[in-house]
């Protein structure tokens, strides 16, 4: 008679995966945040939003992953703070809306369940959700043999928030004359590491825990710095202050996510050596000859995020930031589009 088999003979341990259900559970209650119903468990989170004081709320929503940044982690044995990226990449997508993110879930698939990595990952998710202000309500861990190298995973993040029609920030007000001040991002965040792991390890030939002297830190260390959650900084900027754009710069850069909120009637002009650019991004340009164009396209270059603001309201913006302990700078302004074909030009 032919051996009774399991589906963990096959590689899924269903088993495992509960006992972790009960790890998430623990850090998902240290999310809670009001409106949060039951527990993670069901079929579905549930989540009641305060709806007070609100004439028209509209939910807002964002998915997004951490992409090859992950490979990182994997080199580095370190796991503790990707999650950090995954909730950053999806609630700053809609903070910049003027959304309040209310719940999150997150996905994460693996060949082999290794408790201890997924333990670490969702400890970084439950961080990233506190410093965001919302709840972890959810989501799913997939076991699937044969699809992933031996302790690698993916991870797929998705966030919902609220905001009020008559304060969606969609750069409709942005006019000609308003200028753009730039919010530090905290160095490389989750894009373009495609072309960093080129760089660092096929070009440069560095070993994930080679000292870099400029960064004051190894290379891996420096690489894996978790991306910035902005939604404080948002919310403290845009309570009493005419906030007309906001941008997180992602993927594209400064000119292809800045041109996403401009109106089609205006141009922006961006200022030339207006912002401190962190070490990294210098480091990467010289290792891999990379123009100032790709550069410019493909990375933040030390810029996380830009308000667009009326002029006479861009000194109170940047005392504003500067008593939040940032570092912001001026660093364009719109003009009219009838100036120039380029929508997007430096000055």
């Amino acid at each position: 008679m032919a051996e009774s088999l399991t589906y963990a003979d096959a590689g899924v341990d269903i088993d495992k995966a509960n006992r972790l259900i009960g790890t998430i559970k623990d850090i998902a209650k240290q999310t809670a945040v009001s409106g949060v119903i039951g527990e993670i468990g069901g079929f579905g989170g549930l989540f009641s939003p305060n709806l007070a004081n609100m004439e028209s709320p509209v939910l807002v929503s964002s998915t997004d992953g951490v992409g090859t940044k992950l490979k990182i982690a994997f080199m580095m044995n370190k796991h503790n703070t990707i999650g950090i990226d995954l909730v950053a990449m999806s609630v700053n997508d809609i903070a910049v809306m003027g959304a309040k993110p209310l719940f999150f879930l997150d996905y994460l698939s693996t060949g082999k369940l290794d408790t201890g990595i997924a333990t670490d990952i969702i400890k970084g998710v439950g961080e990233g959700c506190r410093d965001a202000g919302c709840a972890l309500i959810g989501g799913e861990t997939a076991e699937m043999p044969g699809l992933y190298k031996e302790n690698e995973y993916d991870l797929a993040g998705f966030v919902v928030g609220i905001v009020d029609n008559n304060k969606i920030i969609d750069g409709s007000e942005i006019r000609v004359g308003h200028r753009l001040i730039g919010i530090p991002s905290s160095g490389l965040h989750s894009n373009g590491f495609s072309l960093v792991r080129k760089i660092c390890f096929d070009i440069l030939k560095l070993k994930i825990d080679t000292h870099i002297p400029e960064f004051g830190q190894t290379i891996g260390e420096e690489l894996l710095t978790p991306t910035r959650i902005y939604t404080e900084t948002i919310r403290l900027i845009k309570k009493d202050l005419p906030v007309h754009g906001l941008v997180h710069v992602t993927g594209g850069g400064i000119p292809e996510n800045i041109i996403r909120i401009i109106p089609e009637a205006c141009n922006v002009v961006m200022y030339k050596n207006s912002w401190e650019i962190p070490p990294v991004f210098d480091f990467l340009q010289n290792a891999g000859n990379v123009s100032h164009t790709e550069m410019m396209r493909t990375f933040n270059n030390g810029i996380g995020l830009i308000a667009v603001v009326p002029e006479k309201a861009a000194s109170d913006v940047l005392e504003r930031l500067s008593a939040m302990n940032e570092n912001p700078s001026v660093i364009g302004e719109v003009v009219s589009g009838k100036t120039s074909d380029t929508r997007f030009k430096w000055s």
